[in-house]
């Protein structure tokens, strides 16, 4: 525990509050007996069993580790590892900044949207209260009901709803607190509606080119909210909000064999202002792959349309190549649009993403710039350039 304790310090100013709970409720009692790791990329995805590995369970349990606990929304066993990330314990530090920008009172009325395996929840619980005061939505039921007998056997009492937290729960409303463990591209209006003013909302935004983040919202009187991207986090997306997979192209006419002039990297590794900027203005998913081919060395970078199967593409960078091919499916000119983009948030002197905002209205979200007049983007439509810029 201490270490656990350790790793979220001093790298993150978390408040001991805040440590006080991690302390009181430990994780071991939330972590199944057999979970995934996945360490990054370059390393391969293993299995934790308590039972065959002690050692090894205790020493990931407490240290700063996600650890997988389903695949595929429960249809595939966790031994297969095939990928299809659907529900985890959260890497500890993670949860420690989240708490930490929501800052929670004893008393306050706390809405959660994503049970999970239930440690945040009775972290909440004691933090604000055994006496009703915190409310958990699930949406699956084989996740719920294991989280129940977890938090149960810890001893803590919050209020557990299985269905959909893009909903919320008006029944225990108004909140003080909302704390969402699942990505979200758009706001669910839901959750401003039963909050009071001055009430915290803080979730991950996960509009999921390249950096994903975390946004902290205050609730205003005038039922908006507003508020700004403290750090960067990336989680499961919420079900409703998942971006549906690729397909091969249907035909011929689909298939578009392109150049390029820009190295693909120079997006890839652009700063978390640009991935900002990118995906507000273009709404695209993207990914990337370094790993060598038939021909050789090779990056990849693919864009994709979130909602449309048919509609992506591929940037390669090959070493010495004075051009780059672009490959790309359906005749939306997804690389073209990512490029105008990213020379924006040039043009605008490379703002970083401490300089950006977001403002929830029942129209939709506004990404901003600076102040909530300079409008980057919405859901309901782009903008031709930054007001005033």
């Amino acid at each position: 525990m201490d270490r656990l304790i350790d790793d979220l310090s001093p790298s993150l100013d978390i408040m001991d509050v805040i440590k006080k709970a991690i302390r009181a409720v430990p994780r071991h009692q939330f972590i199944p007996p057999v979970g995934l790791i996945t360490p990054g990329k370059d390393s391969t995805a293993y299995l934790i069993n308590r039972d065959a590995d002690p050692h090894t369970w205790w020493d990931v349990v407490y240290s700063d580790t996600a650890v997988v606990t389903q695949l595929h929304d429960g249809t595939v066993p966790l031994r297969e590892a095939t990928g299809g990330y659907t529900s985890s314990s959260s890497q500890p530090s993670t949860v420690a900044d989240l708490l930490n920008l929501l800052d929670p009172d004893p008393g306050q009325r706390v809405l959660e949207i994503g049970t999970g395996t239930g440690w945040t929840s009775a972290l909440l619980c004691h933090l604000v209260g055994e006496h009703g005061e915190v409310t958990s939505i699930e949406v699956d039921r084989a996740v719920a009901e294991q989280a129940a007998n977890n938090i149960a056997a810890a001893g803590a009492r919050p209020n557990l709803i299985l269905g959909d937290g893009a909903l919320g729960y008006p029944g225990r409303a108004p909140y003080d607190r909302v704390h969402v463990t699942c990505g979200i591209r758009t706001v669910p209006y839901a959750w401003i509606q039963q909050c009071r003013p001055g009430a915290v909302i803080v979730l991950p935004y996960s509009p999921n080119f390249n950096s994903n983040f975390v946004l902290r919202l205050v609730v205003l009187p005038n039922g908006t909210a507003i508020g700004h991207f403290p750090s960067l986090a990336s989680y499961m997306m919420m079900r409703s909000q998942r971006s549906v997979e690729p397909c091969a192209a249907r035909g011929p006419e689909e298939k578009h064999h392109l150049t390029t002039q820009v190295d693909p990297r120079t997006i890839a590794y652009a700063p978390a202002g640009a991935d900002l900027v990118i995906s507000t203005l273009t709404g695209l998913d993207s990914s990337t792959s370094d790993e060598p081919d038939e021909d050789g060395e090779a990056f990849r970078m693919w864009v994709s349309d979130p909602n449309d199967p048919n509609s992506w593409a591929v940037a390669i960078w090959r070493p010495g190549a004075v051009e780059h091919k672009v490959y790309q499916v359906g005749d939306r000119p997804l690389w073209d649009e990512v490029l105008e983009a990213y020379f924006r948030w040039v043009s605008w002197g490379r703002p970083n993403r401490e300089r950006f905002g977001m403002t929830v209205t029942p129209e939709g979200q506004e990404i901003w710039l600076d102040s909530p007049d300079r409008i980057v983007g919405s859901h309901a439509g782009l903008q031709d350039e930054l007001v005033n810029a």
